[in-house]
């Protein structure tokens, strides 16, 4: 963690990227570090910012004190824009978060489902977002229970000018109705 403190870039980034491998392994070795993690989300630097949101994430396996339910607002906040790889991180890590913690996903699912009003740099970038919440919902999908926004969500989807996620919309829904 002093690592990632250092005036050099390589040996801050490194730290960064080897803490989230250890948190995706062992988090309960980090889980102690919490509010570490929890303040680099106010990181200027943004793959500081992206290992911590994903590195948070895997904390949730092992949050027996209810830290992620206190930050959710908070971590969910990028997915409204404006940075699409940040916004993208936050969604990947949601599903995370989601599939250790599911009685979460009444605050997590509306909040990934909001990418549709989501401003970003361009309209191409809320598409590649719009995808990459399908695929973080088709993974959540199981766990809701009622299916029903979600898969309208989906549906709203179908039209979207960019192929590979009108195509996730499309596999999204056929995967439900082979579900059902």
């Amino acid at each position: 963690m002093a690592g990632i403190g250092s005036a050099r870039g390589a040996v801050k980034l490194g730290s960064s990227k080897a803490l989230r491998l250890v948190s995706e392994r062992v988090p309960e070795l980090l889980y102690p570090h919490f509010d570490f993690f929890t303040a680099l989300l106010d990181q200027d630097n943004l793959i500081l910012k992206w290992n911590a949101i994903l590195t948070l994430a895997n904390l949730a396996r092992v949050d027996k004190q209810a830290r992620i339910e206190r930050i959710l607002d908070y971590y969910l906040e990028p997915v409204h824009g404006p940075n699409l790889i940040t916004a993208a991180n936050t969604i990947r890590g949601a599903a995370v978060i989601g599939l250790a913690i599911p009685s979460l996903l009444p605050r997590i699912v509306p909040a990934i489902m909001g990418v549709e009003n989501a401003v970003y740099a361009t309209p191409e970038c809320r598409n590649v977002a719009v995808g990459h919440a399908l695929d973080t919902l088709a993974a959540l999908a199981p766990q809701t229970g009622d299916t029903r926004t979600v898969r309208l969500f989906a549906a709203r989807q179908l039209g979207n000018p960019r192929l590979a996620t009108s195509a996730k919309a499309r596999r999204f829904l056929k995967s439900r109705t082979a579900a059902a």
